[in-house]
Order: structure tokens, then C-alpha cells, then sequence
């Protein structure tokens, strides 16, 4: 005997029906990402910021990891991801060389590689979003040079804090860039070099250098840990007043100290995490989707100085509406 259904019992089950089947197909077409930061410091909550808003933009899940600066520990990131069948890896890698071995690997195994800020030898990444190294230090080379000018009569006796064992081939760039611009005085010499990209590091280092080299007068870091420790340093040696610093990056704290009155810190020029973060996420939504993105993306650094407070004030307000 044939059963009888209502036309209301057979809407409904053809619903029910396409609607389990349309939540199977978003699930299956939601893409998951790793984003893999280095460090835990300003600029990587700001990549990550960025990388989270893209996510929500495109509706991928984001799995978010810290390799914490120790190459192992980013290559069992990177095997995790591999044995876990990620779409895609995004990520600034430790080393150009030493970190290929791993993202070949992913690559071959079928994971769209996108790198940032940092970048490895070959063409396993199919997109790199970065800041122009070298202009983060020629642009604050400028400045310095525009002070020595102004302030010293043409003549500095100048220290440098590199990130050479952290990121070598970054820290060559900035290193050179800004080099490149200060010494374009004949009057200003190098006189030290010392490698801390954390501030603790660079207090101590900076520290011993204007102990050991007393006519210092201008110091300069190629990112925020040694920028904030050679402020540090500068005030724990009595210096304020005598020695400047110039730096590297931004960040809340770096911001504070252009706005303080003990005029230690005169200008930094830092990238645009949030949309190297978003850019680097979007290019690997782009990739997976079968877009074309571009092989690299550079964006410039952004100087801000003691003589505009007005314009670091405003980097202070928009930190606090990314981190809301």
C-alpha cells in the first residue's frame, strides 16, 4: 500500500535536505590557513591582526602559530602542517636557506606557500609580501643625517645595533640602507657595531658601547627590541641630552618615547603589519582560488619623527582601533 505525504511534510524534508547538504559543502569548501609569526612582539600582533581580518573577509579558518625564533620548532610547525593537510602556509620564515628544506616539503605535498616580511631562496613561495628593507634604514638614515646636520655641524660619531644573527639577509639590507644615507657626511664616522634584537639585549650591549666609546653621540637599531634598548641604555648611562637615538619599526612604546620630553628618541621608520598580514593571507585565499597575485609585494617604510607628534599621536589612535 503507497504511503500518502503531505506537500508540507515534502517541503520541508527536501529542505532539510539541501540545506545538510549546502552545511556539508561550506564545510568542505572552507579553506584552513596557518600563519606562522617569529616573534612576539608589536609588528607580529599587527601581521596577525591583519592575517585574522582577511580570514573573517573571506570566511577561512586561520590556525595561528610562533616558531619563537628557534629553527626547529618552525620545522615541526611546518611538518604539523603538512601530516594536518592544510590549504595553504603563510609564513615568515627563519632563514633564506634553512628554512627551505621544510617549505619544500610543504610545497610538494600540495600546500600553497606564502611568505612575508622574510623570504627563502627558490620559487617555492608563489607570492612575498614584505616591507623595502632597505628603505626601513635609508629613510631613517636621512633623518639622521638631516640631524646631524642641523643639531652637530655635519659631525656624529655613530653606533650601530644589527639583527645579524636573527635575520641576517634582513638586517644586511636595513644595516646598508641606512649606512648608505648617514655617510654621505664626511664628518660622521661608524665607530661601533653590535647585533641585539631584544631589548634586553641591546640595553647591555649599547650600554658597554658608550662606556667603552665616550664621544658617541648618535645610536641607531635595526628593529624595535634594539631601538627600545638603546633608549633604555641611553637614560640608564645619563646620556639623555647628549646621545640621540634612531631606530627602526613601531610600536606603542616607540611612539611614547618620540612624545617624551627627554628627546632620546628623534625618529623611526616602521612597515605596515596589519596589511603585510592581510595582504600575505589574501594572496593565499587568491592562489587557492585560482587567482593570479603577484610574485612580490613591497611596501614602503613609514618615518615617523619627533617633529611631528601630531602625526604619531594619530599612529597611537589607529594601534587602539586594530587592537579592538
Amino acid at each position: 500500500m503507497a504511503r500518502i505525504f503531505s506537500f508540507p511534510i515534502i517541503l520541508a524534508t527536501a529542505a532539510l535536505i539541501l540545506w545538510g547538504c549546502s552545511t556539508k559543502k561550506d564545510e568542505q569548501a572552507k579553506k584552513r590557513i596557518a600563519g606562522i609569526m617569529f616573534q612576539e612582539d608589536q609588528f607580529f600582533r599587527l601581521v596577525l591582526f591583519g592575517m585574522r581580518d582577511a580570514a573573517n573577509k573571506y570566511g577561512v579558518e586561520l590556525l595561528e602559530a610562533n616558531s619563537a625564533g628557534k629553527p626547529d620548532k618552525e620545522v615541526q610547525l611546518i611538518n604539523t602542517y603538512i601530516a594536518n593537510r592544510v590549504d595553504a602556509i603563510v609564513i615568515s620564515p627563519l632563514s633564506a636557506k634553512a628554512s627551505v628544506s621544510a617549505l619544500t616539503r610543504a610545497r610538494e605535498s600540495g600546500i600553497t606557500i606564502v611568505t612575508y616580511n622574510t623570504t627563502i631562496e627558490g620559487d617555492v613561495p608563489v607570492s612575498y609580501v614584505e616591507s623595502d628593507q632597505v628603505d626601513l634604514g635609508a629613510s631613517t638614515g636621512r633623518a639622521a643625517r638631516a640631524y646631524v646636520e642641523k643639531k652637530l655641524g655635519g659631525k656624529a660619531k655613530v653606533a650601530v645595533i644589527a639583527v645579524q644573527s636573527q635575520v641576517p639577509e634582513q638586517s644586511a639590507m636595513r644595516v646598508g640602507g641606512f649606512k648608505s644615507e648617514i655617510t654621505k657626511l664626511p664628518g660622521v664616522k661608524i665607530v661601533a657595531e653590535q647585533d641585539a634584537w631584544l631589548a634586553e639585549q641591546a640595553v647591555k650591549k649599547v650600554g658597554d658601547i658608550l662606556t667603552a666609546n665616550r664621544d658617541v653621540n648618535i645610536v641607531w637599531a635595526a628593529n624595535e627590541g634594539g631601538t627600545v634598548g638603546a633608549v633604555m641604555a641611553v637614560k640608564n648611562a645619563g646620556k639623555a641630552g647628549r646621545v640621540v637615538v634612531f631606530g627602526t619599526d613601531n610600536s606603542e612604546q616607540l611612539a611614547n618615547f618620540l612624545l617624551d620630553d627627554d628627546q632620546v628618541l628623534q625618529a623611526v621608520t616602521g612597515q605596515s603589519p596589519f596589511e603585510i598580514g592581510s595582504m600575505a593571507l589574501e594572496a593565499a585565499v587568491k592562489v587557492l582560488n585560482g587567482e593570479p597575485v603577484e610574485k612580490k609585494v613591497s611596501l614602503p617604510g613609514v618615518l615617523m619623527t619627533r617633529e611631528k607628534p601630531e602625526e604619531v599621536r594619530q599612529f597611537k589612535d589607529r594601534l587602539k582601533e586594530l587592537s579592538k
